[in-house]
């Protein structure tokens, strides 16, 4: 279970959190792993999740990959969260840095993932800093794009969200720092 550091209400039935541990052990409906186009959970927060879900991840995942083909930003992926605490992975793709119009490639991928959220009716999801580890994206700069992302998806979707909690799950003290630093400036220019 995480610490809570930050909480923002986003409407009237949905929070925003920002807090330290580990997504692994979160008691939420579903985490989202920063995953790749097929779906091979190599390395980062994609390798700590498949560990800790144990091998039905690695199983559901090809034959997802199999029946539906690879992910793109804008089509994640669900299975079931295995052996964690979460019933479901949504898993997102995001932009490596360096490809070109990552910013909006980066948005998209987070109101995917909302999305699917969503359109499966669960109630909390959280989130990695997606990107911001190997692919490179820079934290300073994902911060206010994760923000803005989910706080458009809650307050200007056409239809009321099923989502009432959603939680950025931070792991080491750097990129901690950088997303409560980014979170703090954000809420000022609310």
């Amino acid at each position: 279970m995480s610490q809570v550091l930050r909480s923002f209400p986003l409407s009237a039935d949905t929070t925003l959190e920002i807090c330290q541990g580990d997504i692994t052990l979160e008691p939420v409906d579903a985490v989202v792993n920063a995953a790749n186009a097929q779906l091979i959970h190599g390395g980062g927060v994609a390798a700590a999740i498949a560990r800790r879900a144990g091998p039905k991840l690695d199983l559901e995942s090809r034959e997802w990959i199999r029946e539906h083909g690879s992910l793109t930003h804008s089509t994640p992926a669900l299975t079931s969260g295995g052996s964690m605490p979460a019933r479901f992975v949504i898993h997102a793709v995001g932009p490596i840095w360096g490809d070109g119009d990552e910013q909006s490639k980066l948005a998209i991928t987070i109101s995917s993932a909302l999305r699917l959220a969503s359109n499966t009716h669960l109630a909390s999801i959280a989130f990695p800093a997606i990107s911001t580890g190997i692919y490179g994206f820079p934290k300073d700069l994902a911060a206010p794009i994760f923000f803005n992302s989910i706080q458009s998806f809650i307050t200007k979707s056409a239809s009321p969200s099923s989502i009432k909690l959603v939680k950025i799950v931070l792991y080491d003290q750097p990129t901690l720092d950088v997303f409560l630093t980014a979170f703090d400036q954000w809420i000022a220019s609310q």
